[in-house]
């Protein structure tokens, strides 16, 4: 799995968003600016989040985005699949689609185990999370073992 810069700036933007939730509609320059995403390329992911729901925005001086919903009901894996599609494919295909034989048979039960960990992490998280620092003991127990931050 590689999570896409626009992947990436969708959920910094949601959770600008989250954890000034209460102060009313944040302008995409005060997003881009507070999390160093070029301007122009944060107005097509929020207007995607608009599109799919994660995000509402208000025109006017006043104006700006805001959540759709609580920060605790949009988890990570609505941002992202909001802005960049399923979770996990194989050359874009969706893994249930896919069949192989012979040697490479047992290779889509792999890639069925693979989406079905991707999704168990980052559905089980969500912006109030993130923001607050309180990941899940899964994900926090994952990110504690060395083995995690090293690259074979």
């Amino acid at each position: 799995m590689r999570i896409s810069a626009r992947a990436d700036y969708a959920v910094r933007a949601a959770l600008q968003l989250a954890d000034v939730r209460d102060a009313g509609p944040l302008k995409a320059e005060a997003i881009a600016d507070a999390q160093e995403i070029p301007h122009k390329f944060l107005e097509g992911i929020l207007n995607d989040m608009r599109r799919g729901g994660l995000v509402v925005s208000q025109r006017g001086g006043h104006g700006g985005y805001r959540l759709a919903k609580p920060p605790e009901s949009i988890s990570i894996a609505d941002v992202i699949r909001v802005v960049d599609g399923p979770l996990v494919s194989v050359r874009g295909v969706r893994p249930p689609e896919l069949s192989y034989s012979g040697p490479a048979e047992s290779l889509l039960p792999l890639w069925i185990a693979l989406r079905a960990n991707v999704r168990q992490i980052l559905d089980g998280v969500s912006l109030a999370d993130v923001a607050a620092a309180e990941l899940p003991a899964l994900v926090s127990a994952l990110s504690e073992d060395p083995a995690s931050w090293t690259n074979p």
